[in-house]
């Protein structure tokens, strides 16, 4: 068996270290052949939502860095095996990073799976996936959350089999090994684990307080061309319209640049409410994102007033449902933050719908998305958290799955034949030779 295994720990981690040297120990007495990528060390950039990896370069990012050589190697294993520390939930940004570019080995078309819209495979096998991630402390939640993401990607990664452990920095190291070795045993006898459920993130019981300061982040690569700069962008006019000062950070233009992360924290330490507005990146938020939310918690943790949390997620998907990672991922983050969690709303089929016009001009078609956003900002202006009749009405599919299916197909082709390559959409350039 060939094995992959994609460190994304952090240099000089303890656990990260750990499990590359037990790992590899096993699999050597199992007989099988692994390869550590240590992704910390490797040029990969930052996924910008352009989607040429499907219609520009199909099956390849066009970015020619680190990312591509990985999807080759990840390709023509057997298992992979994610190493992570639990991000708010999820993963850090050094594995979500490289995660983020997965796409590119799937087709843009769309295909029904148990009843869910998802994209077509582009090669005949994938490798197995266990994911592994560890917590400074048992946290059942986040746990929870971190096992419903592994088994999300398992189905769009199209693993046959998926197994997903979680240990805690403090075991001991033969609790640890034992736990690997468990591990190993469950994918070595292709037995996958089952769908995880969600925990509930209770929403803010503090009494509501009137609202003065909004602060709106986009975490879109797109910027103001982009769905959820449209969603985000109404939510915060309405906001206006009860009196509430607004501001909006593009957060793609504020990662890496020190003055501008720096005005991003005094505007949070300003602000009562926080709403993130973002698009669904491999069933949870992109990597970029997750990093400016840990340097949240690094800086505004401890805020002398309270501060709300909410959040606006929009997916490729015609169901509102494959958003929930990414939601209960956010909750999480408010918690770490100590932030009040204000509720999210969820959006489906962003890019096909809204196309990152303002829902102004939208006319009847934007009739539900206006009236969720209008009633979500009066809630908020009252200090209180979305309703969950908001939240229904934004998440309310807008067309049948199979006419959304179809202006898929048409729609890729189009953009294809701009560059000439409709003819190649299928192709598969990490396929081994023979």
């Amino acid at each position: 068996m060939k094995i992959l295994i994609l460190d994304g720990s952090p240099a000089g981690d303890r656990v990260g270290i750990f499990f590359v040297a037990a790992l590899q120990a096993e699999l050597s007495q199992r007989g099988s052949i692994s390869e550590v990528v240590v992704l910390r060390d490797k040029k990969i950039g930052n996924c910008m939502g352009d989607f040429y990896c499907w219609f520009k370069s199909p099956g390849r990012c066009h970015v020619a860095d680190d990312n591509q050589e990985i999807s080759r190697k990840y390709l023509e294993s057997d298992l992979v095996i994610f190493l992570t520390p639990i991000t708010f939930g999820g993963y850090a940004p050094t594995l979500k990073r490289m995660v983020d570019h997965m796409i590119q080995n799937t087709l843009p078309f769309f295909a029904t799976h148990n009843g869910e819209i998802h994209h077509q495979q582009r090669y005949e096998r994938y490798p197995d996936v266990l994911t592994i991630g560890w917590q400074r402390e048992p946290d059942e939640q986040l746990a929870s959350v971190f096992r419903h993401l592994a088994w999300r990607n398992s189905i769009n990664f199209y693993a046959k089999v998926h197994a997903c452990g979680i240990l805690s920095g403090n075991q001991e190291d033969d609790v640890m090994d034992r736990e690997l070795h468990r591990l190993l045993d469950q994918v070595y006898r292709h037995v996958s684990d089952p769908k995880a459920a969600l925990p509930h993130f209770p929403r803010s019981s503090v009494p509501p307080a009137a609202l003065r300061r909004a602060l709106l982040l986009v975490g879109s690569p797109r910027l103001e061309k982009s769905t959820s700069s449209s969603l985000g962008s109404y939510l915060f006019e309405q906001l206006t319209q009860h009196g509430v000062e607004t501001e909006t950070i593009y957060l793609y233009k504020a990662i890496n640049t020190p003055d501008r992360m720096e005005a991003l924290r005094q505007a949070i330490h300003w602000a009562d409410l926080v709403v993130l507005a973002f698009p669904l990146y491999v069933d949870t938020l992109p990597a970029p994102v997750i990093s400016v939310l840990e340097d949240v918690v690094m800086h505004c943790k401890g805020k002398t007033k309270p501060t709300g949390f909410s959040a606006i997620v929009n997916c490729g998907f015609p169901e509102a449902s494959q958003n929930d990672s990414a939601i209960a991922l956010c909750a999480g983050f408010a918690r770490a933050a100590g932030f009040e969690w204000m509720g999210g709303l969820s959006l489906g089929a962003g890019e096909g719908m809204v196309q990152a016009r303002p829902l102004g001009e939208m006319g009847g078609q934007g009739t539900s998305l206006r009236r969720a956003l209008e009633i979500a900002a009066g809630e908020l202006a009252e200090g209180k958290a979305v309703s969950e009749s908001a939240q229904e009405l934004l998440a309310k599919p807008l067309m049948p799955q199979w006419i959304y299916k179809l202006g898929g197909t048409i729609g890729w082709k189009m953009r294809a034949r701009k560059f000439g390559t409709q003819k190649l959409l299928k192709a598969r350039p990490y396929q081994k030779a023979g």
